[in-house]
């Protein structure tokens, strides 16, 4: 599916944008949503069950401060090894934040003494607000794992999980493929950059984006065989890819992900993967976006505990 863009309303055409560009941006996108409301008290309520952890603040001055919360298994057990869930590093994509929440709540005691869990149902709060890729410095905390890394989103969950690394098994971040992704984010990234948008398809349905430097085929499919129970999963297009990437299996297309600072990358677990939900179809309901989420996670930590 694709959609036709307007012409992004801010910067000159072929000019990166300025400072002031990015704060006109940021002006331009206000909030629409509540953190505190919607993902705090959430986490607030799984307090009995998970211990709740700070792991940093983001001060946005006048659009607000920020706690940065993930959940801690409390029956935590050094000699086992560790999961990693990740939602929200992109805010716009609601069912990776919920569908994280949703795990937690209700799938989590499966793995109770089989795995050491740590759930980030949302690294970017700003943005979860807002409905928007970015951080409010027009950062996208998708391509900051790494070092020198200018999202604080990032560097502040690099800076927890690092003495962790060498003891995550898998490490699922989740996420969506939405529309808006054409008619606004795309464009806006061209923008940004000072360079031509090149229009492209959004897949309808389902799917994985595997590390192209630690391919995992087996656990990919695993989770493509788990969701389709829920969602549909997407074809490839006419030149058998998907987001413009050459199918592995079913459903499934690389990234090298540590280059690019990808969040899965965080971990170096052994398996890992980024889900891809696509909320406007027709044929999908929230519900089911954050169901195909949880599915996934659950799917993927029992095909990491078999192996």
């Amino acid at each position: 599916m694709s959609s036709t863009p307007t012409p992004f309303p801010i910067g000159t055409p072929g000019v990166p944008w300025t400072t002031a560009d990015r704060v006109a941006w940021r002006a331009s996108v206000p909030k629409r949503r509540s953190y505190v409301d919607e993902v705090v008290s959430a986490i607030e309520r799984l307090a009995s069950r998970f211990e709740i952890v700070s792991y940093g603040a983001l001060d946005y001055g006048g659009d607000g401060r920020f706690p940065l919360l993930l959940l801690k298994s409390r029956g935590w057990v050094d000699g086992l090894p560790i999961a990693m869930v990740t939602g929200g590093v992109h805010g716009y994509e609601t069912s990776g934040v919920h569908g994280a929440l949703r795990f937690a709540e209700r799938d989590a005691s499966t793995f109770e003494g089989r795995l050491n869990l740590l759930i980030a149902p949302c690294v970017s709060p700003w943005s979860y607000e807002r409905i928007q890729r970015w951080n409010p410095d027009a950062v996208d905390p998708n391509r900051s794992f790494k070092p020198g890394g200018a999202a604080a989103e990032a560097s502040l969950l690099m800076a927890y999980v690092a003495p962790y690394r060498g003891r995550f098994l898998a490490h699922l971040d989740l996420h969506e493929t939405t529309d808006s992704d054409e008619s606004e984010f795309r464009p806006a990234l061209a923008a940004r950059d000072g360079k031509p948008f090149e229009p492209g398809e959004i897949p309808d349905g389902f799917y994985l984006v595997d590390d192209a430097a630690n391919p995992q085929l087996g656990f990919q499919q695993a989770i493509i065989r788990a969701v389709e129970a829920v969602t549909h999963i997407a074809e490839a297009d006419d030149q058998g890819r998907l987001i413009g990437e050459p199918l592995q299996s079913r459903g499934i297309v690389n990234y090298d992900a540590k280059p690019l600072g990808l969040c899965v990358a965080l971990t170096g677990a052994r398996f890992t993967t980024t889900t891809e939900v696509y909320p406007d179809s027709p044929r999908s309901t929230p519900a089911q976006c954050n169901e195909a989420q949880a599915t996934a996670v659950r799917a993927g930590f029992e095909f990491a505990l078999g192996s």
